[in-house]
């Protein structure tokens, strides 16, 4: 390899790592985005609110384990006792960001100020997301290790709205995708995501990836922005040719 081509993998390199540097170091991600904060629709009214990983306290973090082991033992099945633990370490991370659910607790006649709302108007959390700003395969990509809610705010749009809202945050920091990882089991968040969010299996993900001793009990979706990423994790194999 020549030295001007060898300089300008190692720009690149260093240009991805200043740019998830960066937008890890960002103390509120939701701050461009205000009128995301709220929603209000179905009967259901919360205020969003960022956090970070290294910053939870021990009451927010027995909440997640908690909310983690009801909404996912049941697709974990014998594994969840592996996942669980792994999971306690992940949320604990410095890179690790959060965007929590609070349910207001009053009316629509106190319902004037974000910053009040934000404040003094929110009852307990009712659910979270848990995303990073990280590569794969040399892509910079926000990937959500978790969305949970708690039972009683599913099936209320709240779940497409955060999903906005991720979206909204990879395209403001410039990320090439966003990638998750789904249980095969759980059939709803498979057609969520692929039926109505438009995201696919990557070419990363083990059905993709030829692991043919290798049985997974999951998918890595996927949802480009660019032409870079979409040749990476959405590349399909080409068909063998006939002699």
């Amino acid at each position: 390899m020549d030295l001007k081509k060898r300089r300008k993998i190692l720009e690149k390199k260093k240009t991805i790592h200043d740019l998830i540097k960066r937008a890890s170091s960002i103390v509120d991600p939701l701050s461009p985005f205000d009128s995301f904060r709220r929603y209000r629709k179905n009967d259901l009214s919360v205020y969003l609110e960022s956090g970070r990983g290294d910053r939870l306290s021990s009451s927010m973090k027995q909440y997640i384990r908690k909310l983690l082991k009801m909404n996912m033992e049941v697709f974990y099945g014998s594994d969840w006792p592996i996942q669980a633990k792994a999971k306690r370490q992940e949320m604990s991370s410095a890179d690790a960001h959060y965007i929590f659910v609070r349910e207001l607790s009053y009316g629509k006649a106190y319902e004037t100020s974000t910053r009040g709302i934000s404040i003094k108007g929110c009852n307990q959390i009712a659910g979270f997301v848990h995303y990073r700003f990280t590569l794969e395969e040399e892509i910079p990509v926000l990937y959500v290790y978790e969305i949970q809610l708690e039972s009683r705010i599913q099936g209320k749009g709240l779940g497409e709205f955060l999903m906005q809202l991720i979206e909204l945050i990879a395209s403001k920091n410039r990320m090439g995708a966003i990638v998750l990882t789904v249980q095969t089991s759980n059939a709803l968040a498979m057609t969520f995501y692929m039926s109505k969010l438009g995201y696919r299996i990557s070419s990363i993900s083990p059905s993709k990836a030829n692991l043919l001793t290798f049985s997974a009990k999951y998918e890595i979706l996927c949802k480009t922005f660019d032409s870079e990423a979409k040749s990476v994790l959405e590349k399909i194999d080409e068909e063998p040719t006939k002699d």
